[in-house]
């Protein structure tokens, strides 16, 4: 009974990944994992100072917020459908941030959903690394595509070995 008196209230936020001229890259809600006092918290969110762990949604995922480039409290922002959103006087354009993009220290670029709903979909920008690559430059050697710890030998054809097995057993 003690515990439910004196638990902490979770300071919840909206997660923006980041925010671009006319849109954001939503991660969607979370809420604040820190030892401070849900009033100081709450505080320091709605000045943008604050820092430490974040967690997304209802995942166990925690992450710190320099990750990110906004928390806004849940009454700053507001959803107006799927794909726009209120915030800091203006409307903005949404783009979700799946899951495996939380992380991700570089750039997004939005796409269109081939689902449909939401919109639009966040990836990562891998624009600068395309650039350094050269086509026309061949992998030095021989490039052979198998577990680097298999026991069998890489030459020796498997599927022969079979078919002389089940002749021998047909016969």
């Amino acid at each position: 009974m003690l515990k439910r008196l004196f638990r902490k209230t979770p300071v919840r936020c909206w997660i923006i990944k980041q925010i671009d001229e006319r849109l954001l890259h939503l991660c969607g809600q979370g809420r604040l994992e820190t030892d401070l006092k849900a009033r100081e918290a709450a505080r320091l969110l709605e000045g943008g100072e604050y820092r430490g762990g974040v967690r997304i949604g209802d995942t166990g995922i925690v992450l710190n917020s320099r990750l990110f480039a906004a928390l806004v409290p849940l009454d700053g922002l507001h959803l107006d459908g799927a794909d726009i959103a209120h915030w800091r006087g203006r409307a903005w354009g949404i783009s979700q941030v799946p899951q495996h993009c939380w992380a991700w220290e570089g750039r997004l670029v939005a796409k269109p959903n081939p689902a449909g709903h939401p919109p639009l979909v966040s990836s990562e920008d891998v624009s600068a690394i395309r650039g350094r690559v050269d086509e026309n430059r061949q992998a030095p050697g021989r490039v052979e595509f198998r577990a680097g710890d298999a026991l069998e030998d890489p030459h020796y054809d498997l599927s022969f070995e079979r078919a002389r097995r089940k002749s021998s057993e047909d016969a």
